[in-house]
Formats: C-alpha cells, structure tokens, sequence
C-alpha cells in the first residue's frame, strides 16, 4: 500500500485540478488520463524551476495548436506570471513532488478492489463558463477575465447579415434562372434545355457599429465591453467602434489585430477621457456628423451605456431621432437594465429610449450573449 499524498504534493495536485477546469472551460479537451499523466509527467520535472513544469504540462495538456494559447492564459491565471521583484515563484512553494508519491495516483487495476487506505484523486467534471454567464462583470476577478477572453471571441463571431444583389448557383428550384448553365447543360441534349439551372441570393454582412461608453459610472464595466469591441473588430471586417466620455473617439484601427493586450493599450493612449463625465448627445451628434459616411444607411449601431448623461436631453433626442433614421437597427445595451426593476428613469434613456429597437442589459455575458442573438435576426 502507497503512502498518503504528502501535504505539498496535495497542493500541486489541487492546483492542476484548477489548471483543468480553466483549460475546460477555455474549450479544450483535458480528460482524467491527461490530468493522470501530467501528474506522472511532474515526477521526472524539477517542480521548483517554473519553465520546465510549465512545458512539461504544456506538452501532455495541449492536443491542437489552438491549446497552446489557452494554456499559456490558463498557467498564469493558476500560477501567477512570475515576475513579481522580490517575491519566491509561486511553483518553489509548493516544494518537490517525492517520487514515491506519484505512482499511486494512476488508474486502479479493475480486478483488485481498491484499498481503504489508497489516495482517490476526483478531477473536477463541472466547469466555470455556466458561473460566468450570468456573473455581474463588475464583480469579475483577473482570472475571470482571462476565461472569458475566448467566449467573448465566440460571440464576437456572430454578426448581422443582409441579402446580397450577387447570387450563385442552387441545387434547389428558385426563381432566379441560371441562363449561362442552362446553355451550357443543353448541349449535351442537342441545343433543348432538359435541365434547368437556378441561382439564389447571397448573404453578406451588415455594417456594425458600436459605441461604448467609457465615463466614471461605466468603468466597472468598461474594461469587459472593450474586449467585445475588440473581439468584433478583430473577427470582422464592416465593423466601426467608437468610445465616449465627454467628445467621441473612433478607435477601430487602434483595435485591430489579435493581440488583445496590445489594441487596449492602444485604444487607452488615443482615449483621453477614460472615468470622466458624459455626454451623450454631444458624441451622437459627432458620430452622425463626423463619421456618417462610415456609419452608412442600413447598419446596425450598439451602443454601449448607462445612460447617465450630463448634456441636454433636447440634444440626445434630435440626434438619436437623426441616427435611427439612418441605422437599419438601435440596439441600446445598458447594464442597469438588468436588475429587474429597472425602470429608465435617467433624462438621458428617457430621451434615448423611444428611438431604440432594443434595450438589453449589458452586464454579464448572458447579455452579449442575448445580443449576438439578435444580431444573427437581424
């Protein structure tokens, strides 16, 4: 019979049941044999130096390429990065796993029964994204942010679409004769159009617009919009993001590229009202003036606030009356929207709501997940 697990081999072990559920959650596929042989792996490792525990998990926990940048995210949400001055390495903490240990946790024998005495290890089945759905972003830790990172990008992906004047050739009858095929299959029946070929419309995306606001009362929540922002501007082409506190700032080109550390850092240097105050209307009526043409008519226009506005209400209603006028959609996400009792009690929403199709709340990914709903209606 094995020895009982040592108290800082638990440790370890209990900080790589952590590493898979994050893993899990990130959608990658961490079993009970990868989590078992990653504690084998950690025998043959020296478990103080962090490089060689970080590659030799990496090596049994990553089956496609897409893993690796998952797991990278997963190691330093579990671990930490490192990097702290003055401060011992997360991993040296934990101590040496013994050698004599790690045997014991691999997969019993089904013909002998397992002793009272024997160390279970029980991976967690479970995973965290039913947690973060309906979790408030405001109460969000790092950790949280980082796991949802890849669920905000799937979101992201699904997008509004139009009917498009190109079509292309069906299988399937329609009423838009295909002439050229039709020729062209009649002269294997000597010139007479036996078969009939047909065309049907296309889809093509609609242009997105999105405008978040970045004022004092939504930075709780503007950290987590910015990365949806970045994740559309990322994954589509016709999308326009702007910012707003006090003035309006477009920031698309500064979001653009798949590293999102690097578009926010971006984003925050050319936004120069971050936590300030707010006006609304101001930034509608720059958005409508100022970047109309690439707004455009017929495009979907998000937009991303509390509606606490310190401007005139007269100006928020004219310019959300012109802005409908030109946007296929409004879609308003307000993250006070979501308590249920919420009433748009503010002048600001007072003004802005008759002049939105939609208003949902925008506080957890539930809500963007509700909004990408829509967005594929549209």
């Amino acid at each position: 019979m094995s020895e009982p697990l040592a108290p800082l081999a638990e440790g370890m072990v209990g900080r790589l049941g952590d590493l898979t559920s994050v893993l899990r959650a990130q959608g990658t596929r961490v079993g009970v044999g990868e989590l078992l042989t990653a504690v084998r792996c950690l025998d043959r490792v020296d478990c103080t130096v962090r490089d060689e525990v970080r590659l030799a998990l990496r090596t049994v926990l990553c089956s496609q390429h897409v893993d690796l940048e998952r797991f990278d995210l997963a190691f330093r949400a579990v671990f930490g990065d490192g990097q702290v001055p003055g401060a011992e390495p997360p991993l040296s903490d934990l101590g040496v796993i013994e050698k004599a240990v790690l045997p014991s946790l691999a997969m019993p024998d089904p013909a002998r029964p397992a002793a009272p005495d024997d160390a279970e290890m029980l991976p967690a089945a479970w995973s965290d994204v039913e947690l973060l759905l309906e979790k408030d972003f405001a109460r969000y830790t790092e950790a949280e942010m980082v796991l949802a990172r890849d669920l905000i990008a799937r979101l992201a992906r699904r997008h509004p679409t139009r009917l498009s004047r190109r079509t292309r050739p069906s299988r399937r009858r329609g009423h838009i004769p295909d002439l050229r095929q039709t020729v062209h299959a009649s002269l294997r029946t000597a010139g007479e159009p036996l078969h009939r070929r047909w065309r049907s419309p296309t889809q093509r995306p609609r242009q997105l617009v999105l405008v978040c606001d970045v004022s004092g009362s939504m930075a709780p929540y503007a950290r987590m919009l910015l990365q949806y922002l970045h994740a559309c501007v990322a994954a589509r082409r016709r999308v326009e993001a702007f910012a707003f506190g006090t003035r309006l700032t477009r920031i698309t080109q500064e979001l653009a590229g798949r590293d999102h550390d690097r578009a926010l850092d971006r984003a925050a240097a050319v936004v120069t009202d971050f936590s300030g105050g707010t006006r609304i209307g101001a930034a509608i009526a720059e958005l409508n003036r100022v970047h109309g043409r690439r707004v455009g008519r017929g495009s979907v226009v998000v937009i991303l606030s509390d509606g606490w506005d310190r401007g005139e209400p007269e100006q928020l209603d004219v310019e959300m009356a012109r802005l409908r006028r030109a946007a296929y959609r409004v879609v308003w996400l307000n993250p006070l929207a979501a308590h249920p009792d919420y009433q748009p009690l503010a002048r600001g929403m007072q003004a802005a709501v008759p002049h939105t199709d939609r208003l949902l709340p925008g506080n957890s990914l539930a809500s963007l997940e509700q909004l990408a709903a829509i967005l594929e209606e549209i």
